[in-house]
């Protein structure tokens, strides 16, 4: 039995260096069979061995290569109906040519040329504090009927954490149309701000409340729409003229 195993290490070794590595699989699956006939205590031939650790090396780099294949090849995740909505409201602000200033430019826009900032956040945020001379029009605001759904709603909010759960305002541009014209000169804003412009990890730049409400304006046929870069927290930051509402 020891020189039939010798015998297969051999032809085995000569074969993998005249074939490709398909074939050596055979060659030692047939040097594997014979060691396992061979009598208990039987030690496995060195020249055996090795070449079935050689074999197992092939093995796992060709495993590796391919996911490493199925990695680079593979689709990009199709985008969320979110993600797809956002993408048809960029592009429309930016063939509407919707200008983006920092808060710093917002100010100066505002006190030269008669600009109006809209501050678009909830209420209760826009009491706290807000742009001096700046107005609300929420395009979010708290969920205040209490229907079984919205009993719901407050609750799913609740549920992660956040007690001040908001909705669409149905009156946001009823709401605009009452105390701005369509030629009127107006800043949008909000907390975060958000941008269309592209960046090596957000290629779609990044939705905000104001980007949307930027939106909503040109569509209803606004133009001296402009957007709040860097938004409120920027302004705050910058200590630029704030306010607040005084409860009575």
């Amino acid at each position: 039995m020891a020189t039939a195993m010798a015998t297969c290490a051999s032809a085995a070794i000569a074969q993998s260096a005249k074939v490709p590595v398909a074939a050596t699989t055979v060659d030692v699956r047939s040097c594997r069979a014979a060691c396992c006939l061979a009598p208990v205590g039987l030690r496995i031939s060195p020249d055996c061995a090795e070449l079935q650790r050689a074999q197992s090396h092939k093995v796992a780099a060709h495993r590796r290569a391919l996911v490493v294949t199925s990695e680079a090849t593979k689709t990009k995740t199709p985008k969320t109906p979110a993600e797809a909505e956002w993408k048809v409201k960029r592009e429309a602000l930016l063939r509407a040519k919707v200008r983006s200033v920092s808060p710093k430019e917002a100010l100066l826009l505002q006190k030269d040329q008669g600009y109006t900032i809209i501050d678009v956040r909830p209420e209760f945020e826009f009491n706290q504090a807000h742009p001096a001379g700046a107005i609300n029009i929420q395009i979010y605001r708290l969920i205040k009927e209490w229907t079984a759904w919205d009993i719901a709603r407050r609750a799913a909010f609740a549920f992660f954490g956040i007690f001040q759960g908001t909705e669409e305002n149905p009156e946001f541009i009823k709401e605009v149309k009452e105390k701005l014209d369509k030629d009127s000169k107006i800043i949008v804003a909000c907390i975060a701000g958000g941008t269309v412009k592209p960046s090596p990890n957000l290629a779609d730049g990044s939705q905000s409340r104001s980007l949307i409400a930027a939106y909503l304006l040109t569509l209803e046929g606004y133009t001296n729409v402009v957007h709040m870069e860097g938004g409120l927290r920027t302004w705050f930051k910058d200590e630029l003229p704030t306010e607040a509402v005084v409860q009575e």
